[in-house]
């Protein structure tokens, strides 16, 4: 259905242009004529499915990875800065909400302020981060990881922050009973409890992340790189190229996604978790 709609929607979209040659050349061009004219345009509006495959595959496979055209090598540039700016987001989320759940003051100052950081459109603060950072010789992966990691800290957060308090109360006052320390109930009980939260919160993290990594090739005018591909593609109105751009990061993201997903699995089955 998605597929036929999509061609249906590429005829409608791109028989204008046929319309027009066909005016220039003062013929006239019926419906059925129209039809195959639209299929294989070279800028077309919207490309025909088989045009995005046929791209994609001549992008991946069709080249080497070390091609600075291969999609592979693009999208490398792009999921390095994703993973280590996953790391970093994670890393940060979890120790924020250590110390929410353990300090009302953090969790009535550091909350509020972590939920009104993800109000700020990341497009107007992608170019202040790279120029600061510019501007002090920090260039290259590390700018692009920081633009991922302030997407992805905040649903690490959120989720680890309601994983940490899952425990009920009548837990916490067995181990109180045993004279457990605070760091003792954090190791011991609230970390394990907050395990299915916390990969809940990773699917969404790596996948935010991702689109941080894509944002922040956009405005340092980089050439390599996911965001780098869809640049180009727009300035030279090569909509196929757009589009086969687009459907490797959606491809990346759910290998990403589905590779937190298998660390979910082993994980909580290691720890006697039914899922």
């Amino acid at each position: 259905m998605i597929i036929a709609l999509w061609y249906a929607g590429s005829v409608w979209l791109n028989a204008q242009w046929v319309y027009d040659q066909a005016g220039r050349a003062g013929e006239t061009v019926s419906f059925s004529q129209v039809v195959p004219r639209t299929m294989n345009q070279d800028r077309p509006v919207l490309p025909t499915p088989h045009q995005v495959f046929w791209e994609l595959g001549k992008s991946t496979l069709g080249m080497a990875p070390s091609s600075k055209k291969s999609l592979i090598y693009h999208g490398w540039v792009t999921i390095s800065a994703t993973l280590l700016g996953f790391a970093i987001g994670t890393a940060f989320g979890i120790l924020l909400a250590v110390g929410i759940i353990h300090n009302r003051a953090m969790d009535l100052s550091v909350m509020p302020w972590a939920i009104a950081s993800q109000t700020i459109p990341i497009l107007a603060i992608a170019p202040m981060i790279i120029v600061v950072l510019s501007s002090v010789g920090v260039q290259g992966l590390v700018p692009k990881s920081i633009i991922s990691a302030f997407l992805s800290f905040f649903p690490v957060l959120v989720g680890m922050v309601k994983g940490l308090r899952s425990p009920d109360q009548m837990q916490l006052d067995l181990l109180a009973t045993y004279n457990a320390s605070r760091g003792q109930a954090l190791w011991k009980l609230r970390l394990p409890s907050s395990m299915p939260y916390l990969f809940a919160s990773l699917k969404v993290g790596i996948a935010a992340s991702l689109v941080g990594a894509i944002v922040g090739e956009m405005p340092t005018g980089a050439v390599a790189g996911l965001g780098a591909r869809l640049l180009s593609g727009s300035y030279y109105g090569q909509t196929v190229q757009i589009w086969a751009a687009l459907f490797a990061a959606a491809i990346a993201a759910a290998g990403l996604v589905m590779i937190v997903g298998g660390v979910e699995r082993v994980t909580l089955r290691r720890m006697g978790m039914a899922r």
